[in-house]
C-alpha cells in the first residue's frame, strides 16, 4: 500500500502534529482525522458514554500502535490513535 508518514515541528524544534496520507483506495473513501490518545480502550468508552459509536474497534498496527474509528453524535467519522511501538 502506498502510504506516507509526516510530522511537523514548531519554531523551537519541538515535535508537533504528525500523520499519514495514503492513495485513495475506493471512490467513496473519505478523509479521516485521527486524534492521539493515551489509551484507545479508555477513549472508546468515553465516545460511547457521550453518545458516539465505535465503527471499527481497537485494531493493532504492528510496531506502530493501536487505532479505532468512531462516529460522533452528528455522524462525523473520526479516529483514535495510541502510539505503541510494542503493538503486535
Amino acid at each position: 500500500m502506498e502510504y506516507y508518514l509526516f510530522e511537523s515541528k514548531d519554531i523551537d524544534g519541538n515535535t508537533g502534529v504528525g500523520g499519514g496520507l495514503g492513495k485513495r483506495m475506493e471512490s467513496e473513501q473519505r478523509m479521516t482525522n485521527f486524534m492521539g490518545v493515551d489509551s484507545v480502550d479508555e477513549y472508546m468508552l468515553k465516545v460511547e458514554s457521550l453518545g458516539g459509536k465505535i465503527i471499527q474497534g481497537k485494531t493493532s498496527v504492528p510496531s506502530w500502535g493501536y487505532m479505532a474509528v468512531c462516529l460522533d453524535t452528528e455522524n462525523n467519522v473520526f479516529g483514535l490513535w495510541q502510539e505503541d511501538k510494542d503493538a503486535k
